[in-house]
């Protein structure tokens, strides 16, 4: 009898334990369900962080476009045709009736630079914010038609400026620091007119929810793809015997075409410990940085550390498109509250510089109207007396 009492009772623990954390799990749930709808679905997050990617986006495209100008036609155009990518091209994109505009005007070179100046216009129009709608769509089309025309000239910094691109077309990048949004608030618009007008003024063709779920799941396929970026690379380079060893950054920075300061490369490399210390701290910040954003304290230490990496990588082996593409994606974990603070910054020291000028101005002219009688009186008679000496003028 007390065998089966204490199996009962055993029996009925167990289930009050099961049942209990069965509770503490579906509260969870609600909880954590809860936060997400309400994450996806009040607001739009990190306006400011992405139309910072927005704009970086849109001047990556500029520098790139403007520093392959004057060779345009031999990098892209014509003068590529000896690669054998315009009769048979490397990308399959090309073949697709969407991407295949510069690849079909690619030996015409009147064509082709008609072609190249109205993407860098689209390029501007990008960074400036202006009908972002009609224009970011198109831009993305006509770049992912134009890089794919020469796979020598690519690397992976324009496999991530497509994706990112490809991404802000389903997010709202222009709520901030555009043309648009100055458009939005000073133009009202008229119900009375037709639907392309009202659309061209601004009208919402979704309801608010929709557009606020499409913007924030972009940061959030955005946040899982660079990290998948940085956490994947780390593993690469933790596989390979000159990242083990910690001379993996001394190889490319003595080749030619990776080495583009030879004299700042020798003076980084000169030191061994040094080569070693940043050779494993790359490694290092890019396989936590996904753990640090996490933490508000670690996710600053993470974003300057990646942006130092980024830098490094710009300045020392000339790759400065691929550095400002990769920062323009870090900006999305920026908090919106310190980008404001930062632009509140720039704003008061413009200003103070603009009222510093007059003030210096008006110092120097009240030196030169205040100076005492006796000075100037001095200084005629001095003349004065000058011109009575003999030999005077």
């Amino acid at each position: 009898m007390n065998l089966a009492g204490t199996l009962g009772r055993c029996v009925r623990f167990v289930e009050n334990l099961i049942i209990g954390v069965l509770r503490v799990l579906r509260r969870l749930a609600n909880r954590g369900g809860g936060f997400v709808e309400h994450w996806l679905t009040d607001a739009k997050r990190a306006r400011y962080g992405i139309a910072v990617t927005r704009m970086l986006l849109g001047a990556t495209g500029i520098g790139l476009l403007l520093t392959n100008l004057s060779t345009f036609r031999y990098t892209f155009g014509s003068g590529v045709a000896w690669s054998g990518e315009t009769a048979e091209p490397s990308s399959l994109l090309p073949q697709a009736w969407l991407f295949s505009l510069f690849h079909r005007i690619q030996l015409n070179d009147a064509a082709f630079t008609v072609g190249y100046v109205i993407l860098l216009l689209l390029a501007v129009a990008v960074l400036l914010g202006w009908r972002t709608r009609l224009t970011l769509p198109i831009f993305f089309i006509g770049w992912v038609s134009f890089i794919e025309l020469n796979d020598a000239a690519s690397d992976q910094g324009d496999n991530m400026f497509r994706i990112a691109l490809l991404s802000l077309i389903f997010a709202d990048s222009a709520s901030r620091w555009s043309l648009d949004s100055r458009r939005r608030s000073r133009v009202t618009v008229d119900p009375t007119r037709n639907f392309v007008v009202r659309v061209w003024q601004g009208e919402r063709l979704l309801p608010e929810w929709l557009t606020n779920i499409s913007h924030n799941l972009v940061l959030v396929s955005m946040t899982l793809h660079v990290c998948m970026v940085y956490a994947s690379g780390a593993l690469y380079k933790a596989g390979g015997a000159p990242w083990q060893q910690g001379y993996a950054i001394y190889n490319p920075l003595h080749v030619e075409r990776f080495g583009p300061w030879p004299e700042l490369s020798d003076l980084l490399t000169t030191w061994a410990p040094s080569v070693t210390v940043i050779s494993w701290s790359s490694i290092v910040i890019q396989m936590c940085f996904p753990m640090m954003l996490l933490n508000r304290i670690s996710r600053v230490i993470g974003l300057i550390g990646i942006l130092s990496f980024h830098i490094g990588i710009a300045v020392l082996m000339g790759l400065p498109w691929f550095s400002l593409a990769m920062i323009a994606i870090d900006s999305i974990f920026i908090r919106d509250v310190t980008w404001r603070r930062m632009a509140a910054f720039v704003k008061r020291s413009w200003r103070r510089s603009e009222a510093s000028r007059p003030a210096q101005q008006q110092e120097t002219v009240g030196v030169l109207i205040d100076q005492p009688r006796e000075l100037a009186d001095a200084g005629l008679t001095s003349r004065l007396e000058h011109q009575t000496q003999p030999g005077g003028g």
